[in-house]
C-alpha cells in the first residue's frame, strides 16, 4: 500500500473519532441543558406535558389515616389548601368548610398530614357559621368531646386562641357569653399561665356556684403542667366525657392536683363542689353538667347575640375578636364526638411525626 493511501487512511481514521467524540459531546450536552431547562419549563408549564405532570407537594411526615380512622371523628382539617380557598375536613361524611376572614392566610411547607400547615398571622382567623356547624355542634347534658391539634406558635404574650364554639362576651361580669368548647392556651386567671387550658361551659356565659352565684369569668378548664413552647412543635389534646376534663401535651395525660393558693382556686366552688363534696381538681378536671345548647325560645334574651360560631386562631373575648388570637403555624385539627381514650390520644401523637417537621 502506498504511502499516500495510508495517510488518507489515518485522516478518515481520526475524522471519524473526532466525530465521534463530537457527537458524544453533543449527546452530553443536549442532556444537560434538558437537565437543566425541565424543572423550569416545568414550573411554566412550558413542557408540552402540563396535564400529565405533577409537582410534588412538600412531605407528608404524619400518618392520616390514622386520625381519620379514629372512632367519633366529626371534622379533620389537614390545612393542604392554598390561601383564598376553604379549609375541608377530610375522611368525615361533612366537609365543614372554614373560611377566612380578615384575608388569605398563608401556607407554609411543613405539616404532618399534609405536608403543609397555615400560618396565622393574629390578624387573621378561620370561621364556620353556628347554624352551619352540623354535627361540630356538640352540646347537651351528657355531651361528650375531645379535640387534637398540631401546633407550632410563634409568640405568646396573652391568651392564645387555637380552636372551638366560644364567644364570651365583652369582658368580666358579661353573662351575654355563647361559650360552649374550646382549647384554649395562657389562663392563668384560675391557675394555668402559659399552658394548655381546655374549656367547656354548662352555662355558656360565666360560672355559677351551686347557690347560683357567679364569677366573672368561665371558670370551668382543665391545664396541663408543661408549658406550650414557641418555636417548637407539640401536639395538644382534651376529652369530655360528661364528667371529666382532661388536657394532653404530647400525647400523654399530666396528672395535676389542685394547689388552692398558687392555683387561685380556694373558692368553694372549686374545693367542695366536686363530687361527693371533694375538690374539682385541675387534670383532670371534673365538670358535671354538660355542654351549653342555645336555644332561642330561653336564651333570646340573655343572649343576644345569639350561639357562638366554631372559630379557629381566634374568638370573641372581651369585646374583640383578635385580643387573644393565635400567631404561629397549625398542622392539624380534629374533633371527635367522643372522649377518647389515653391510649387513643398518644396514637394521634405518634401519627403526627413531629419531630420529623421542620
Amino acid at each position: 500500500m502506498s504511502d499516500s493511501l495510508l495517510s488518507q487512511d489515518r485522516t478518515v481514521l481520526v475524522i471519524r473519532r473526532t466525530a465521534g467524540a463530537m457527537t458524544k459531546f453533543a449527546i452530553l450536552l443536549t442532556v444537560a441543558i434538558f437537565a437543566f431547562k425541565w424543572p423550569i419549563q416545568q414550573l411554566r408549564g412550558e413542557t408540552g406535558l402540563a396535564a400529565q405532570v405533577v409537582v410534588n407537594p412538600a412531605a407528608v411526615v404524619g400518618r392520616p389515616e390514622i386520625v381519620e380512622r379514629t372512632p367519633g371523628l366529626v371534622a379533620f382539617w389537614k390545612f393542604g389548601e392554598e390561601p383564598g380557598q376553604p379549609r375541608l375536613s377530610t375522611g368525615t361524611p361533612e366537609k365543614h368548610p372554614l373560611v377566612e376572614v380578615g384575608g388569605p392566610i398563608g401556607r407554609v411547607a411543613g405539616g404532618p398530614f399534609s405536608g403543609y400547615s397555615i400560618d396565622f398571622n393574629g390578624q387573621q382567623y378561620l370561621m364556620a357559621k353556628h347554624a352551619e356547624l352540623g354535627d361540630l355542634d356538640i352540646h347537651g347534658p351528657e355531651a361528650q368531646v375531645s379535640m387534637f391539634a398540631v401546633v407550632k406558635l410563634t409568640e405568646m404574650k396573652r391568651g392564645v386562641t387555637i380552636a372551638g364554639i366560644w364567644s364570651e362576651g365583652k369582658g368580666a361580669h358579661d353573662d351575654t357569653g355563647a361559650r360552649q368548647y374550646a382549647m384554649l392556651l395562657n389562663m392563668p386567671t384560675y391557675g394555668g399561665p402559659r399552658q394548655l387550658t381546655p374549656h367547656v361551659s354548662s352555662e355558656g356565659g360565666v360560672t355559677r356556684r351551686a347557690d347560683g352565684s357567679p364569677f366573672p369569668w368561665c371558670a370551668d378548664y382543665a391545664a396541663s403542667k408543661s408549658v406550650v413552647p414557641e418555636g417548637k412543635w407539640v401536639t395538644l389534646a382534651f376529652t369530655y366525657d360528661a364528667k371529666y376534663l382532661k388536657a394532653y401535651f404530647n400525647g400523654l395525660l399530666e396528672p395535676r392536683a389542685i394547689e388552692p393558693k398558687t392555683d387561685k382556686r380556694d373558692d368553694p366552688y372549686f374545693m367542695t363542689e366536686g363530687p361527693g363534696g371533694s375538690p374539682r381538681g385541675i387534670n383532670p378536671y371534673y365538670h358535671g353538667r354538660g355542654i351549653f345548647h342555645f336555644q332561642p325560645e330561653l336564651h333570646a334574651q340573655s343572649k343576644p347575640g345569639g350561639p357562638a360560631d366554631f372559630t379557629v386562631a381566634a374568638r370573641y373575648a372581651v369585646g374583640s375578636m383578635l385580643g387573644e388570637a393565635m400567631k404561629g403555624q397549625l398542622g392539624g385539627l380534629a374533633v371527635f364526638n367522643r372522649a377518647l381514650s389515653d391510649d387513643e390520644v398518644l396514637s394521634l401523637h405518634k401519627a403526627s411525626a413531629i419531630d420529623k417537621l421542620p
